[in-house]
């Protein structure tokens, strides 16, 4: 039976915990803000459903159970509705729209009440470089950047007002353009050093971790051990490390030994973004996959992953590129792409399947699965809806020139 959810914006914590302890004891009479009267709960521990009151006093949930005797300032029938904790966006890229409009419409409608960032990139540390960026990425929210930490970010967004709840982790990818740029390098043992600071002054102000996104320049740059010491870092804090791994495709299980190997030696929990198997000759690696999670779980490591319900991706056009074009960061690639022989080494290189970085052009099967969004040129933004096929046929041309072109043309990586 279908069943309309009624969605309590609450503090999560609490929310959990207060499901999870069963009825409360009858409770002092005008003692509440909010009842929820009458509705089926789903407290979110996997228990079976049940017709409760749920009462809130200030932001905090004070018990679930019959307070039918119980008065509010404000009731809320939920006879015929479902009731839940709020959900957790666990990978929420709501960074820049919460500047614009606190409110988190789109998250708070959808019973989402809390959002977690830091999926490689994350609003803090920001020094000159990483600043810079950040401010030539803009599309069409624009808005200064007056802090210079995670945290402070943070508290930015809670002194002009947010709707959700709201956290990060500490994006290891800003970690790189702070200390070492947009090259593919190395960091010294200097600039190591520095990296472990930025971490730990980050999660000494409350972040959650280390989040990595390694499919895209100048994360993917970055090898296995500079993410272990960032996240040996997090660890002494009770950190998570959550990834974006290397790999969703070809190399899907070297990926996921990757993720295990920095969870084992940086003795921290690990967390895959996104699960899935990409490309439909991967398919078949799913049950294996999860297996391999299983039994990492049996050998005691803390492994997580979560999912979005939909069988499509989101990410930038650039990912169709090989990412040593990227090297240097976005105008060294705006000026390969608009170098003829560069071009063509590009393009060459897009056309293969290869083990050695993830072709999410090959991986979407064909240009009419590459639906065109996220445009910053005023002149390019009637093409947003449009599929990559039918750009391409409306320019007469063949779809990575298509690709390359509408990059070099936005000035940006469109998505």
């Amino acid at each position: 039976m279908k069943r309309t959810f009624c969605w309590l914006a609450v503090f999560l914590t609490t929310v959990f915990t207060m499901f999870a302890q069963g009825p409360s004891p009858s409770p002092r009479a005008d003692d509440f803000d909010v009842i929820v009267r009458g509705g089926t709960v789903y407290d979110g521990t996997g228990t079976k459903p049940r017709q409760a009151d749920v009462a809130i006093r200030r932001d905090r949930i004070a018990g679930v159970g019959d307070f039918k005797s119980a008065k509010a300032n404000t009731v809320i029938d939920a006879k015929g509705l479902a009731v839940a904790p709020g959900f957790i966006n666990m990978l929420s890229w709501s960074t820049e729209s919460l500047i614009q409009d606190g409110r988190s419409q789109s998250e708070i409608r959808q019973g989402v009440t809390t959002e977690i960032m830091g999926e490689g990139e994350s609003m803090g540390p920001v020094n000159d470089r990483v600043r810079e960026h950040k401010i030539r990425e803009q599309t069409d929210i624009k808005y200064d950047i007056t802090w210079n930490t995670l945290a402070e970010y943070l508290q930015y967004l809670e002194k002009r007002g947010v709707s959700c709840n709201v956290a990060s982790f500490i994006g290891a990818t800003t970690i790189r353009e702070y200390v070492i740029g947009f090259e593919d390098k190395q960091p010294t043992p200097e600039q190591l050093d520095e990296m472990r600071e930025l971490v730990r002054k980050e999660m000494e102000a409350g972040a959650l971790g280390i989040g990595t996104s390694l499919i895209y320049p100048p994360a993917f740059y970055a090898k296995t051990e500079e993410l272990i010491e960032l996240c040996k870092v997090a660890a002494k804090y009770q950190g998570k490390y959550i990834s974006h791994m290397r790999s969703e495709g070809n190399q899907l299980f070297q990926a996921l030994d990757e993720l295990l190997r920095i969870a084992r030696e940086a003795n921290i929990p690990a967390e895959v973004y996104h699960i899935k198997t990409a490309g439909k000759k991967n398919w078949p690696k799913e049950d294996e996959l999860l297996a391999r999670i299983e039994r990492a779980q049996k050998q005691g490591l803390n492994i997580r992953a979560n999912m979005y319900t939909y069988t499509a991706a989101g990410t930038g056009l650039d990912a169709c590129l090989p990412p040593w074009s990227e090297d240097g960061g976005y105008p060294e690639l705006f000026k390969r792409l608009r170098d003829p022989a560069m071009r063509a080494i590009i393009k060459a290189e897009a056309k293969i399947d290869s083990n050695e970085w993830e072709n999410l052009y090959l991986a979407a099967g064909s240009p009419d699965k590459i639906l065109l969004v996220g445009f910053k040129s005023e002149k390019l933004k009637p093409l947003t809806g449009k599929t990559l096929a039918e750009v391409a046929k409306m320019r007469g041309k063949d779809p990575i020139d298509t690709i390359m072109d509408l990059i070099s043309e936005d000035e940006s990586r469109i998505g």
